[in-house]
């Protein structure tokens, strides 16, 4: 009896495993149709966080599919922002466009690779960004722990700079048009949404 309940209770926690790491689809469609929304602050507002100075520089707010999700562990970075994710919006968030678009992360950069474009090359650049997560608290970060490729999320925070005493540093990229190193978004979330 007890091997039958090890078995029954072994195939219920690989198939809740299993459902709930795997990707989400939604179907065609823009899913989130609205650019990402940005103030810059001035002056900007700076506060010590785990050893590191954080300078808030622009308020930011998006909506977007998760295109893809990276953890990371190890180095300075993973310490600050432990999780990136690859977001789209507009074009980008329409699954009927995104099927002939392979993406990929590895570290801290966003790759995409097509064999044709569904959309012009530029709004694939413009529409889609690969964003360093940093949660405010430990409720935020469990909700980013939760994110599944594929699901709209909606988060809110900051775009931040960040820096260590000795020097080290790593600033955000205060514009959705760059591509490339440095492109990259370092927001301070506050809240997330993931869309049901």
């Amino acid at each position: 009896m007890k091997k039958i309940l090890l078995v029954v209770l072994l195939i219920v926690v690989v198939w809740g495993f299993w459902n709930y790491s795997r990707e989400v689809s939604l179907g065609p469609g823009v899913m989130a149709p609205e650019i990402p929304l940005q103030k810059n602050l001035d002056p900007p507002i700076s506060f010590n966080h785990q050893g590191f100075t954080v300078t808030k520089i622009a308020n930011f707010r998006i909506k977007a599919k998760v295109l893809a999700k990276e953890n990371y562990y190890f180095g300075r970075e993973a310490e600050v922002s432990p999780t990136d994710l690859a977001l789209g919006w507009g074009r980008m968030s329409d699954e009927s466009i995104l099927q002939h678009i392979n993406i990929t992360q590895s570290g801290r950069f966003y790759r995409w690779r097509v064999e044709s474009f569904p959309i012009p090359r530029r709004e694939i650049e413009t529409h889609s960004a690969n964003m360093h997560l940093i949660p405010a608290d430990e409720y935020v970060k469990h909700l980013i722990d939760d994110i599944r490729e594929g699901e709209i999320i909606e988060l809110s925070g900051s775009l931040v700079n960040v820096k260590a005493k000795d020097g080290w540093f790593w600033s955000s990229s205060l514009t959705r048009n760059d591509t490339g190193n440095g492109a990259c978004e370092l927001i301070w979330v506050d809240s997330l949404t993931i869309m049901k």
